[in-house]
């Protein structure tokens, strides 16, 4: 979906208020586009898109091929896609052929001196949310295919941005799978196609902007450590400027032309500056004593990897041809630690509120100097240079060496203080997305082939539930042509082997199974914990799609009183009373627990089980006597606890999670809960006052792996 037109309804970036630091970082991902692009974190109406919008009516046009296929032939795989004429490497096959046609030479020294070329806006590309793998990298274009008898390429939409925008709105809410496409074409500059008969790459070399709102899911640290500049939109404004920002806002809905035109000078200042800097930008040098102070930085700041110190070369270099300069000096260097290197830092550097990160200010024109002031005591200053000529000139000699005018290479001190625990608040911390996700970004998904969304073709495995007519029609186009010679009467055949299957994805929930103690003296203060945790994490079960469970053990045996439920209303049915006291069947308890998890887990519906085991980890009746087995003479004792250790040893083979929570005091422990978490690798956790809230919490912290 590329959008025309975008630059004529977008907002001034010029007439945005405030945000100094995303628009000078939005203009050095925009000087150079192959710097990683720019994720940005904010609230609701913090003007996210309107920032990535603003920066697209700056870009300047783009010269592109102009060819168009023969009469009758279907088009080739990127012909006017943005295909640059000065980067032959670029062109495919279909180009090259048509430059013979033109009279052009394709191994000669200029062979697209006689191609016909057109100037065309840069491309704005936002990707949908519920966009599928086929339509973001390419697939078989199914008309073209049929024409041609042959598989035919149709472009996805990392084509269609080539050498403009791709711009990626609530990227916490986009699929995995597409995001990790995404970023690998975008990030290696080619989008390669292994699919459906076809075998090719294109160029893939756009800016990269995304926005997401924390509130509404986090983004994996991962997937940000690959964008170059991480920051929040978040900005503490002053009543004046929001007065202001509501005033250009009704302004602009009143007529954009007027509100354009009154910011247009603004707006080709920048767009002019912006580029020079692109035919700067070679040409700008970085010794390696300056990359040596930027892996310094990184170092003191704790920045694992070493994708920080190449994107803040980058940035650096970008600033530099922003400023009209052709070597880094050391206010770049200091702008790419604090954009690129400080997010990603342990530590971080103390907050200046005097230093306003903006966007450098035009070069001057060549060949002019910039004015200088005149002093404030020009007369006594005239009268002294003329009573003392020859120190005046001793001075002049002084102040005109090369030392004392050039500025420092390097700054004289670091930013990153590994003491230092100041947070600058224009900085998206990459810690710090996960706080208000509440863990959700790791809940998992289940594949399937009957319910849920979805998400790519697949070849078959078996009987096929339900067909993907697109990729199906997809890979039967190529061989109509053919097959319809054979059977004239039949418009579209369709073989066997031409069959695809969807592939459906779904959310996993999980299911917790509460295995309680209900034996001693202090199993109805157990019970009453544990059934207040079922009922709050049945209260927030629905959004995850969650079950709970709870085992009680006394007596002989464990038996299941709450099956798995999702039902607040059964769940206070089955707990309004339960007998106490006896002895402690927690081989047996454990047993029914890893029965109900895998039975759980064979549906296909749940992600994950997660069994609370809410005991001191001591039992004292063996599994055999709570399975109704007779005790044979002569047949040595039972070791308890090696026994309970090897029920709980086969949890891993079961791929279920156990959580030992012991409410026992310490200075009575035996130490049993936590050698029987070790033995089912799990967790243990000392909680001798648990509460239901309590109990609830270590279990949602289980589920969502933190």
């Amino acid at each position: 979906m590329v959008a025309s037109g975008v630059a004529a309804r977008s907002f001034p970036l010029a007439a945005i208020t405030g945000h100094g630091t995303l628009k000078l970082a939005l203009l050095l991902a925009a000087v150079d586009p192959g710097l990683g692009g720019v994720v940005i974190a904010g609230g609701r109406g913090t003007g996210k898109s309107v920032l990535a919008r603003g920066l697209h009516a700056l870009l300047p046009p783009i010269d592109v091929l102009d060819l168009a296929a023969p009469d009758g032939a279907p088009p080739g795989p990127y012909l006017n896609l943005n295909t640059d004429p000065q980067r032959p490497d670029d062109w495919d096959g279909a180009i090259r052929s048509r430059i013979k046609e033109f009279g052009g030479d394709p191994t000669g020294a200029d062979p697209a001196a006689l191609l016909p070329t057109k100037v065309i806006p840069a491309p704005f590309v936002q990707v949908p949310l519920g966009i599928t793998e086929d339509r973001l990298v390419g697939s078989v274009d199914v008309t073209a295919s049929l024409a041609s008898g042959q598989a035919v390429f149709q472009p996805g939409l990392v084509a269609e941005a080539h050498r403009g925008v791709l711009y990626v709105d609530e990227l916490n809410l986009l699929d995995d799978n597409i995001t990790n496409l995404l970023l690998a074409a975008v990030g290696s500059g080619e989008n390669r196609i292994e699919r459906e008969g076809l075998s090719l790459s294109h160029p893939c070399r756009c800016l990269l902007i995304a926005t997401y709102n924390p509130e509404e899911g986090a983004v994996r640290d991962h997937l940000l450590d690959r964008f170059a500049i991480c920051l929040s939109a978040n900005q503490i404004l002053e009543l004046q400027q929001r007065v202001e920002i509501t005033q250009s806002a009704l302004a602009q809905a009143e007529s954009s032309d007027a509100f354009r035109a009154k910011w247009q000078e603004d707006t080709d200042a920048l767009a002019t500056q912006l580029l020079l800097a692109r035919q700067w930008l070679p040409d700008v040098q970085i010794n390696r004593e300056q990359i040596g102070y930027l892996v310094q930085e990184a170092l003191r700041g704790g920045v694992e990897g070493h994708r920080s110190e190449l994107y803040a070369v980058r940035v650096a270099r970008a600033h530099a041809a922003l400023s009209g300069r052709d070597q880094v000096e050391a206010d770049d260097l200091q702008v790419a630690v604090r954009l690129v290197i400080a997010p990603r830092a342990l530590q971080m550097p103390p907050q200046d509120p005097n230093q306003q990160m903006e966007p450098p200010p035009p070069p001057p024109p060549q060949g002019e100097q910039p004015p200088e002031e005149p002093p404030e005591d020009q007369n006594q200053d005239d009268e002294s240079d003329n009573d003392d000529p020859e120190d005046d000139s001793d001075d002049d000699q002084e102040d005109d060496t090369p030392e004392d005018q050039a500025p420092p290479s390097i700054p004289e001190e670091f930013l990153l203080d590994p003491e230092a625990t100041a947070i600058d608040p224009d900085l998206l911390l990459f810690s710090a997305a996960k706080s208000k996700s509440g863990g959700s970004g790791s809940r998992a998904v289940v594949f399937s082939d009957s319910r849920g969304r979805y998400v790519k073709p697949m070849l078959p495995r078996g009987p096929i539930k339900r067909i993907a007519v697109d990729a199906t029609l997809r890979a039967a186009a190529p061989y109509q042509k053919t097959r319809r010679e054979r059977q004239p009467h039949r418009k579209v055949i369709v073989e066997d082997g031409d069959l695809r299957a969807k592939q459906l994805q779904r959310k996993a929930g999980a299911l917790v199974i509460f295995l309680v103690d209900a034996s001693g003296s202090m199993a109805l203060n157990r019970m009453q914990s544990a059934k207040g945790a079922v009922i709050r994490l049945l209260t927030e079960a629905y959004e995850n799609r969650d079950e709970v469970a709870l085992i009680p053990f006394r007596g002989e045996q464990a038996d299941v009183l709450l099956p798995p439920t999702r039902s607040i209303t059964a769940a206070r049915r089955r707990l309004e009373s339960m007998p106490c006291g006896g002895g402690s069947p927690l081989a047996h308890g454990l047993t029914q627990a890893a029965r109900v998890g895998a039975n759980a887990l064979a549906t296909g519906d749940l992600g994950q089980v997660v069994v609370v085991a809410i005991t001191d980890g001591r039992g004292n009746v063996p599994l055999s006597r709570s399975l109704g087995q007779p005790e044979l003479e002569g047949e040595e004792p039972v070791d308890l606890k090696e026994e309970v250790k090897q029920v709980a040893s086969r949890y891993r083979a079961l791929g279920i999670k156990l959580l030992v929570i012991d409410t026992e005091r310490k200075f009575i422990g035996s130490g049993m809960g936590k050698d029987l978490a070790e033995a089912a690798g799990g967790k243990y956790v000392q909680l001798p006052k648990a509460s239901d809230q309590a109990i609830a919490a270590i279990a949602m912290e289980a589920i969502n792996g933190v």
